[in-house]
């Protein structure tokens, strides 16, 4: 088991396989992957995952950057070791074409990022084409990559007024054998951000006065919101969110990182065996609440 010095127990790992991405979202923070070295291979992606596997690791999600600009992201993922769970963080838009091969690799589950299903907003956070990811979304959904939790960081006078819409947008995705989750973010209150921040603290108490029932999650003590067919779920930095941190990330040049908004790091690259788990325990051992 890996319990840092707060008695935090780690349960959830995150691996970014790229850095690379064909979006430039206004928010993004690169998986605090700050300046990039060379990619990880593949056998070293799978490495790392089994050490972290034997430290009791259940759940791993890969992320990037855009981790299905990778060629062998199929292949990644049927070569991981046996999680409870392997799920992927997308941007969406290569999704319709990957997603059942996704799922035949051995995929679990998906998030896709969605910020407004205006065409115009969405071209202004991320640059891209949002039919594309409205197709990936339901490209995953019949592939059964459920539940597909869609990803909406919401920004002042860009989104903020857009979640009942995207809240009709999932209903619409529900059925008895899919069920899409809509994960409503706060943006990061950073300097370059300031302008965009807005408390979703107001939001979540409207939606909390509509719900039929309320289930609070293990991972970062969030509550998730059953309004009708929908299920809305809030991500919000906070002293709690810290609190009940169990997610540890790799970044897509090897180092372990213990904090995504702190820069500590351990370098793991080329590491093997007992090497490779002391320096898991000693990433562990340096994790400290950001909050």
């Amino acid at each position: 088991m890996l319990v840092d010095e707060y008695g935090r127990r780690i349960t959830n790992l995150r691996i970014a396989v790229t850095m690379k991405c064909n979006l430039r979202c206004i928010y993004c923070h690169r998986e605090g992957e700050k300046e990039s070295g060379k990619e990880m291979s593949l056998d070293e992606i799978v490495e790392i995952a089994e050490a972290f596997r034997e430290l009791g690791i259940r759940k791993v999600k890969i992320t990037g950057g855009e981790p299905l600009l990778r060629r062998d992201i199929c292949d990644i993922i049927s070569s991981m070791p046996e999680f409870q769970e392997i799920s992927i963080t997308t941007n969406g838009t290569l999704l319709s074409k990957l997603a059942e091969d996704l799922k035949d690799a051995g995929l679990d589950r998906i998030n896709v990022s969605l910020d407004s299903l205006r065409s115009d907003v969405y071209r202004f956070i991320t640059g891209g084409d949002v039919e594309k990811v409205v197709d990936g979304i339901i490209a995953a959904c019949n592939a059964k990559l459920t539940p597909v939790k869609i990803n909406m960081v919401v920004m002042k006078d860009l989104n903020d007024d857009q979640i009942e819409e995207m809240m009709e947008f999932v209903s619409s995705l529900n059925s008895e054998e899919v069920k899409a989750i809509l994960q409503v973010i706060e943006v990061l209150r950073l300097k370059s951000l300031e302008k965009y921040y807005v408390d979703i603290s107001k939001v979540e108490r409207k939606i909390a006065s509509m719900a039929e029932a309320v289930v609070l999650r293990e991972m970062h003590f969030r509550k998730q919101y059953r309004v009708g067919d929908v299920v809305v779920e809030f991500v919000k930095p906070c002293k709690e969110f810290c609190m009940h941190c169990n997610r540890i990330r790799v970044t897509s040049d090897g180092k372990i990182k213990p904090c995504l908004m702190k820069e500590e790091s351990i370098d793991a690259r080329g590491l093997r065996g007992k090497e490779l788990i002391e320096a898991i325990k000693k990433a562990v051992k340096i994790r400290k609440p950001y909050y």
